[in-house]
């Protein structure tokens, strides 16, 4: 891709604004709907949401095909940055995260929100927190002049390390925050939206590369995958709207609320990781997606997460979907930081 100037796909680049209008969408179809949108809501196996489950492996399978856990022999070359990596998004992030959230929804909005519903933005906030991105640094790394080659080492890790963190980060961050979940229910939300996806994706890769070529499956089948993420994620965001329409026209304050502790622990992760990356002397192009990867979220997991544990309409979920729609913005402006702090290496 050298010689080519980075771009962000017209849906990506435009995501908060479908976002936006998913809104508008849902919130309308759950007034015309009325108490028939309870049928969809009740569609549910072991308290996963049957259609929502679908829609969410749809956006969830593509990311995973694009995994390959064969570059995760190359770690060596890697290793200090992949440290950094692997210290900010598991040993730093979610903690950061989670005091960020208590901090605003406990304590400075106490006049604004009850503890009710308080304690349901703390666990979606915690959701995103404990889950590292795992797709869209792909593309924040290429815009910003990123090492292809790091990029994919430490996607691959980091999805390796959320099979064996994710859960008890949760549960921990969930139970310190006052918040009960049964553990059967999260394990369920992990095998299926992380395991299930995860080893479906990496047959694929193996199985389509084996029998056409690393070409063509990256020229030729991504790009088919793409739309399919995209329409899911947007089916899925007017499915939630439907369900937290009367909330949100309720308190549509919430939104703004929900939106300042996020967005300022995903500068705050930037802003460490990438002065971690210089106190390391990482080169610029290790430096800058290591710094995309803790700021940016997995939130396709965190949606599916928090509607399996609390609910299509609870806050958890409205939590998570508020990431969506400030994440694409966010991470655009830094990617711009990034390249005005490029360096030389060796600097």
């Amino acid at each position: 891709m050298s010689g080519n100037t980075p771009t962000i796909g017209f849906f990506e680049k435009y995501l908060t604004l479908w976002v936006a209008l998913c809104i508008g969408a849902g919130i309308a179809l759950g007034e015309l709907a009325g108490d028939g949108m309870q049928v969809v809501a009740d569609l549910e196996i072991n308290t996963v949401n049957i259609p929502v489950a679908i829609l969410i492996w749809l956006m969830i399978y593509p990311m995973m095909v694009q995994v390959d856990f064969s570059s995760v022999s190359r770690i060596g070359p890697q290793l200090k940055g992949l440290s950094l990596t692997v210290v900010m998004n598991w040993l730093i992030k979610p903690f950061t995260m989670a005091f960020f959230a208590w901090l605003f929804f406990s304590n400075l909005y106490s006049a604004w929100l009850d503890p009710e519903r308080a304690q349901e933005y703390i666990a979606g906030a915690i959701l995103l927190g404990a889950a590292p991105c795992t797709a869209m640094v792909f593309v924040w790394s290429y815009l910003s002049g990123g090492d292809p080659n790091y990029t994919l080492v430490q996607v691959s890790v980091n999805d390796l390390i959320l099979l064996v963190l994710f859960v008890p980060i949760v549960q921990f961050l969930l139970g310190i925050t006052g918040i009960t979940i049964p553990m059967n229910v999260l394990v369920t939300s992990v095998v299926v939206f992380v395991v299930i996806p995860l080893v479906a994706g990496y047959l694929t890769n193996r199985l389509l590369i084996r029998a056409h070529g690393e070409d063509w499956f990256k020229t030729h089948f991504l790009p088919k995958l793409k739309p399919v993420s995209i329409a899911a994620l947007l089916v899925t965001l007017i499915l939630l709207f439907a369900f937290q329409g009367q909330k949100i026209l309720a308190n549509p304050f919430d939104i703004l609320l929900i939106a300042i502790p996020l967005s300022i622990q995903t500068y705050f992760i930037f802003l460490l990781t990438w002065k971690g990356g210089r106190w390391l002397k990482l080169p610029y192009r290790t430096c800058a997606p290591a710094s995309m990867i803790g700021a940016s979220n997995f939130f396709e997991l965190a949606v599916a997460v928090a509607i399996a544990l609390f609910g299509l309409n609870s806050g958890a979920a409205l939590a998570t979907v508020v990431g969506v729609l400030i994440e694409v913005p966010i991470m655009l402006h830094l990617v711009r930081i990034a390249k005005r702090w490029q360096y030389a290496d060796g600097m």
